[in-house]
């Protein structure tokens, strides 16, 4: 993670380490602590011990190095860094005096800046690397041997590592290769060695080792993972918390079931004893605060995932899905195994979302909140295409390379080495990113895990992803946005201009019985709408001949890639209309998925089969769910998980056959699909915007057309608003606004749609129409 410099992942490095002996390694990424937390936890089955550290640089420049003594001390360092990444400011010549962490400059940094080692504090020293030890014997530093430790950089394995990192430091610096300095890269000899080699190479200087032996012995940090690291309290304790929660679901229960409250009490105190029981009660009431916010700023928001499965969350009105009603599984969001909180999505408006983080991050402090990062990777097309520049290929044969990679065609030994280290470097990662919504407020501060970044809207960012933040007990609030509650918002508000009728877009229950929406919904009269506008949505509902929110719910899921590309979305279409095609491979099956026709739709079918039908753990069946997709497959705690699953299945005295074909259904769905309580909460959305669309379809286009969301083109939405009855207007310089506008059934496109038309020359032109 020294991006665009470093060769080996923490996984190969921890190898390396192993296939030499070595028992101590210091991680000391540039200007970074992304690899930390990987680092510690796969350390742990290398049986070795990991140091924690910072290389502190100005671009190429090494300044000094900083390890953490503890967790305290990766704090201070953390903390340091983000002070100047922020700034965007140079690290200093000199650290400050750090009361948990070693400073370690190099030696040439501390000849060429004459400093003295006579200066240094307690726990500052020179660090001379393998190359520098001809120099140290000439020079005046030698006596302090006290303050000397040897420190042997490790950046590659081999000639191959070399030649990657050679080419990586020339796709950063944007030149050619051949032109790439020697000042610009690392030494060539930054090879991990043995104990053997380095007391040989420090020999005549053997105190350099024992000093630096004494330094990592003196850097123990325990991340302890797997440990809640959320804050724990919203209202200054537990007990207060848990009384502040159990108020709001009582004063709510009601509200919510007028009518039925008593018959639902029953779930609801079960959850509560789960949510107490895991120390849950603070992310629930966090959550709550946070969408209390948005109803007091009268900002539409919708709450989805599978917080949706929980009554609590209905009950807060974190959600609008009512699991009752439609059997939500409880223990997709929850189950007595899980450590760590589920996630709650909750959706915003694009142009709002940013007041809501504003909030969060002014509520729980900027020492405890910070935004999550993601990875941005190197990928087939793009690597090749850089290294095809650095090589100096001209752009002919650039524009070329990838289709030449496709088929697999070389011709020419640069276009073969262009192949060849287009594979090393394929998902390095090339730089930070800012998770699409991700959230994490720690209880300790966030500094102890990690240094952050700050990119040009001010919300800290840190330098891990969500992976690792869950490892070390770090969960996410999710903080989304989309057009499609823009859009929604601004039609009651056009609406109410327009025709001055008040709309109650959130009476959705009316809106699930009315014909007419019924009538659209079957018809795929759907341009528009949120989530159902697309072709392949509506050519599934036509298919379906969907006519409720049930169908609804089913078709947001099974139009996902999985399930289509396995098969089984076909199957769920034939069994919908033939019952005597609902068969089921085993009598359990029926029992799991009978709503569902044997076919599974949801996320929840995955662990209901995974827990009953193979008999793993709800912890287990959750893994499995997860690992169908992303990073988590790859873990071995995945590979257990189905090594398992195939064992109970043989001992249960399945057939080979169903068992395989049960794990190709789960194989080629679960890393897709959605939760029914996500699909439900869409059709919420997606039944509000037809009922606009059916009723007020003029109105509810305009609000399209502003808020550049869906599907399709704004030139598409004015012609569906044309075919809906509107009599369309090019810009006026005397009728237009800035956004689009409709006076009766005649919208006119807004300043907004006029190509390179600068924003303050539209709102000269508006100001100017105010004063005649």
């Amino acid at each position: 993670y020294s991006f665009k410099f470093g060769i080996m992942s923490p996984e190969q490095l921890l190898l390396e380490a192993g296939k030499l002996g070595t028992d101590t390694i210091a991680l000391t990424d540039i200007n970074n602590t992304s690899g930390i937390l990987d680092f510690f936890r796969l350390a742990v089955n290398h049986g070795i011990k990991p140091v924690a550290g910072i290389d502190f640089r100005n671009g190429m420049e090494q300044q000094f190095v900083g390890l953490a003594k503890n967790i305290e001390g990766f704090g201070e360092i953390n903390r340091f860094l983000s002070g100047y990444l922020h700034s965007g400011e140079k690290i200093p010549l000199r650290a400050p005096a750090f009361e948990n962490a070693f400073i370690i400059y190099p030696f040439s940094v501390a000849v060429s800046n004459h400093l003295d080692p006579a200066t240094l504090l307690p726990d500052e020293f020179i660090g001379v690397s393998p190359s520098e030890i001809n120099r140290l014997t000439f020079s005046g530093i030698r006596k302090y041997v006290s303050k000397l430790v040897a420190m042997p950089p490790v950046t590659f394995r081999n000639k191959t590592d070399f030649n990657t990192h050679r080419l990586l430091r020339a796709i950063n610096e944007n030149i050619l290769l051949s032109k790439l300095s020697v000042t610009q890269q690392a030494l060539p000899d930054e090879i991990m060695l043995n104990r053997v080699q380095l007391n040989y190479i420090y020999r005549d200087f053997h105190p350099l080792i024992t000093n630096a032996q004494k330094i990592l012995e003196e850097c123990n940090i325990d991340f302890e993972f797997g440990i809640n690291k959320n804050k724990k309290y919203f209202t200054g304790s537990v007990s207060s918390d848990r009384e502040k929660l159990l108020q709001l679901c009582e004063d709510g229960l009601h509200s919510r079931y007028p009518d039925s409250a008593e018959q639902n009490k029953q779930r609801l105190e079960k959850e509560i004893r789960m949510i107490y029981e895991k120390d849950f009660a603070s992310y629930f009431l966090i959550n709550w605060d946070i969408v209390s916010f948005a109803r007091h700023m009268n900002y539409f928001y919708i709450g989805r995932g599978s917080g949706a499965n929980s009554i609590v969350a209905y009950i807060l009105r974190i959600t609008d899905v009512d699991p009752v009603d439609l059997d939500l599984y409880f223990e997709r969001f929850i189950n007595p195994s899980r450590i760590n909180p589920p996630d709650f999505d909750i959706d915003f408006s694009w142009n709002e979302r940013d007041a809501v983080i504003e909030y969060i991050f002014k509520k729980h402090g900027l020492d405890n909140t910070a935004l999550l990062a993601t990875y941005s990777t190197f990928q087939s097309n793009s690597v090749v295409r850089e290294l095809g520049k650095v090589f100096g290929l001209p752009k002919e044969e650039i524009d070329a390379l990838p289709d030449r990679l496709a088929m697999n065609k070389t011709a020419d030994p640069v276009t073969n080495l262009v192949f060849k280290y287009s594979n090393y470097i394929h998902d390095f990662p090339n730089h930070l990113s800012i998770h699409a919504g991700g959230i994490i407020i720690s209880d300790k501060p966030i500094y102890n895990y990690t240094a952050t970044s700050l990119p040009p809207k001010n919300f800290p960012v840190t330098q891990f992803s969500m992976l690792e933040a869950e490892d070390v007990g770090l969960c996410k609030f999710d903080i989304l946005s989309q057009r499609g509650l823009g859009k929604i918002k601004d039609s009651v508000e056009i609406i109410r201009k327009n025709k001055n009728v008040e709309v109650d877009v959130h009476d959705v229950e009316r809106f699930k019985k009315d014909e007419a929406v019924r009538r659209n919904l079957q018809e795929a009269n759907l341009i528009g709408c949120f989530y159902v506008e697309s072709p392949a949505m509506r050519m599934l509902l036509t298919k379906l001949r969907a006519s409720t929110y049930l169908d609804l719910v089913a078709a947001s899921s099974i139009i996902r890639p999985g399930v289509a590309q396995s098969g089984m979305m076909r199957e769920y279409i034939l069994r919908f209309h033939d019952p005597l095609r609902r068969k089921y491979i085993l009598p359990l099956m029926e029992e799991l998925m009978k709503e569902t026709f044997g076919v599974m739709v949801y996320q929840e079918d995955v662990i209901k089969v995974a827990h009953h039908f193979a008999g793993l753990t709800l912890t287990e069946a959750d893994m499995l769910r997860r690992g169908m997709s992303g990073k988590y497959r790859a873990r071995s705690e995945f590979q257990k998980v189905e090594h398992k699953f195939f064992s109970n299945c043989r001992e249960k005295g399945y057939p080979d056959d169903i068992t395989k074909e049960v794990w190709r259904q789960i194989e080629s769905f679960a890393g897709y699909a959605f939760s029914k309580g996500h699909s439900a909460s869409y059709a919420v959305e997606s039944y509000q915007c037809m009922f606009l669309k059916t009723y007020y379809p003029l109105e509810y286009m305009v609000a399209v057309i502003n808020n550049f969301g869906g599907f399709y083109s704004t030139e598409f939405y004015v012609h569906e608003a044309r075919m809906c009855g509107a009599i369309i207007h090019a810009p006026h310089l005397n009728e237009s606004d800035y956004e689009t506008t409709i006076h009766g059934h005649h919208i006119y496109l807004g300043f907004m749609h006029i190509a390179d038309l600068e924003r303050n020359i539209a709102d000269s032109i508006l100001l100017e129409r105010t004063r005649h």
